[in-house]
């Protein structure tokens, strides 16, 4: 017996998808099945990278407030040229390792560089804007390939030119907005104890939950599958624990306890049978002042994966919490 039967009109709806390029849609109808096929026709088997970063240190963290659209502190600034390093450096190089062969023996390795090009993403939210105001945005010609880009022509690219998206935007506190959490919990009681109750369903009174998250964040995980460039994403706590656990396989009660640390760049690689990360620290804790915000117990990230980190994972300050 074949590894594959041909499938017939009458045998009711299908898709079929030729190398990721060509879709033949049979007898689709209803919200689901078409979900389904958008999902499926934003796919693609070529491997892609995407650098997840949470904003520098805001004077909101300092004075231990959530939400709100502060300006960065002077760590904040810091990590910022630093993350423009990281990308000039990191993100938009390719490294080739040629090794040359004499007689069957290596003698030599020959080290290339090659600029890729690659996008970047960030909140419509000032904290964002200015994390990576020291970008640089070099335009480069790009030789198209066949194989990979659907196409073979010369293009120019603008590296790492900036993108806000809305859709990045912090979950929304509502009335709470602006506000510590003692003050939440002095305020309005019941709705912190609710928080701290079911932290993925609680919505902020007039503001959000992550199940609303969640869905606002769709479209956005569909250009992420399409997208062929390296993507570095300067987001939010809340927003990149969405896309974290979406990437890493994760439940979506585990998702609002993941721990996404500040000046922490965290690399994800899909493939196949999963997804590789890495995660590489630019600022260290002893570079920064306690940022004041330490968010309640229960809603500190409870997801123990041993990263190589230097601080614990209820650290409040390289964990400070947004929403």
């Amino acid at each position: 017996m074949s590894d594959y039967e041909t499938v017939h009109d009458e045998e009711g709806s299908y898709v079929k998808v030729y190398d990721c390029k060509r879709f033949v849609l049979n007898n689709i109808r209803g919200y689901l099945p078409l979900k389904i096929c958008h999902f499926v026709m934003n796919l693609h088997t070529l491997p892609r990278t995407f650098y997840l970063s949470r904003h520098g240190q805001s004077e909101y963290n300092v004075l231990g407030k959530i939400g709100g659209d502060s300006g960065l502190s002077k760590a904040g600034l810091e990590y910022a040229r630093r993350l423009a390093d990281y990308a000039r450096d990191v993100i938009t190089v390719k490294t080739n390792t040629l090794a040359n062969d004499y007689n069957g023996t290596t003698t030599e390795k020959e080290i290339t560089n090659e600029d890729i090009p690659a996008r970047l993403w960030t909140s419509t939210l000032r904290r964002t804007k200015e994390t990576a105001q020291f970008i640089k945005h070099p335009s480069i010609t790009h030789p198209g390939n066949k194989q990979t880009d659907d196409q073979d022509e010369v293009r120019d690219w603008v590296q790492l030119r900036p993108l806000p998206r809305r859709n990045l935007d912090e979950l929304y506190a509502g009335t709470c907005d602006g506000m510590t959490y003692k003050e939440i919990e002095q305020v309005y009681p019941e709705e912190f104890a609710r928080r701290q109750s079911d932290k993925l369903s609680y919505r902020y009174p007039r503001g959000e939950s992550y199940m609303d998250v969640i869905l606002r964040l769709e479209p956005l995980a569909h250009e992420m599958e399409r997208t062929r460039e390296p993507i570095l994403m300067i987001g939010h706590q809340g927003i990149l624990r969405i896309l974290y656990a979406y990437f890493m396989g994760l439940s979506r009660d585990e998702a609002p306890y993941v721990s996404i640390p500040l000046n922490t760049v965290i690399k994800l690689e899909p493939h196949a049978y999963g997804c590789k990360e890495e995660r590489i620290c630019l600022m260290n804790k002893k570079e920064m002042l306690n940022d004041g915000q330490d968010e309640p117990v229960t809603s500190m990230p409870r997801l123990v994966v041993d990263k190589g980190e230097n601080y614990a994972q209820d650290d409040p300050v390289m964990n400070a919490p947004s929403c």
